[in-house]
């Protein structure tokens, strides 16, 4: 896939306006879930955000994921197609496994997903919160290429290995809650790098993360102030010796643990 580095994670949105701006301002990959409630919501910025015809539909990128009671082989596709629907699409741009748990089953799941992919209403498959030996397993199963891994990624918890298995195996690494939930303000090495480029904390997170091939982030913004900044950080050019101040520290903050 060719994600751009920032886009727009929606968990807690449940107003379409946010979305709608996020569109007008440049983003290009809306990202939600079933469990989060909001695809209804996601839907109707995208479509309010498509209304005035300056952005195609085939622009955006429209991810969504499916919760651990919707894995059962017969419930991929009922699931996927209740998502296009709220969502409002034709087709899902990427369709997530949003944790190996549940009624997940690599052999019943998978394949489930790949005669999506063949029936034309999910074009790309993805992961969430995977190990390295189940990230392994969906590769050995899937006929249709591995597009994505999403995880949770910040400068409090940050897993090199994730990163690396995804360049040797060549799909993206999206990296979700990259503010840790506002704690990047705490984070002495991140304070230290944002005075040097006179930028917020939140602005050398989102650039720390983009910095890591092949990583693009999601954070969660609902005013066009903060869509505005968080696009922009990716822009922000960090010295190799900055980045590895931020690699440095000790993370102890998993937001997100199983």
């Amino acid at each position: 896939m060719d994600l751009p580095p920032v886009g727009l994670g929606t968990m807690g949105i449940d107003d379409p306006d946010p979305v709608a701006t996020a569109l007008s301002v440049g983003y290009r990959h809306l990202d939600t879930a079933r469990i989060y409630g909001n695809e209804g919501v996601v839907g109707e910025g995208l479509a309010a955000g498509l209304a005035d015809g300056d952005l195609d539909r085939e622009d955006v990128t429209v991810a969504t994921k499916l919760w651990i009671d919707d894995l059962a082989a017969d419930e991929v596709g009922p699931a996927a197609r209740e998502s296009a629907d709220r969502l409002g699409v034709e087709a899902l741009d990427l369709l997530y496994v949003h944790r190996p748990r549940g009624d997940y089953d690599p052999e019943a799941t998978l394949p489930a997903l790949d005669r999506l992919v063949d029936e034309g209403l999910v074009r790309n498959v993805g992961v969430s919160n995977f190990e390295p030996d189940q990230l392994d397993r969906a590769l050995d199963v899937l006929d249709a290429p591995l597009a994505a891994h999403q995880t949770e990624l910040h400068p409090l918890f940050y897993r090199p290995e994730l990163l690396e298995h995804a360049r040797e195996h060549g799909y993206d690494v999206v990296a979700y809650s990259p503010l840790a939930g506002g704690r990047v303000r705490e984070v002495d090495a991140v304070r230290s790098v944002a005075a040097a480029h006179d930028a917020t904390p939140e602005a050398v997170a989102i650039a720390w993360a983009t910095a890591k091939e092949p990583v693009a982030a999601i954070p969660k913004a609902s005013s066009e102030r903060h869509l505005h900044a968080n696009l922009a950080a990716a822009d922000l050019d960090l010295a190799p010796d900055e980045v590895a101040a931020i690699d440095a520290v000790e993370r102890e903050e998993e937001l997100f643990p199983e």
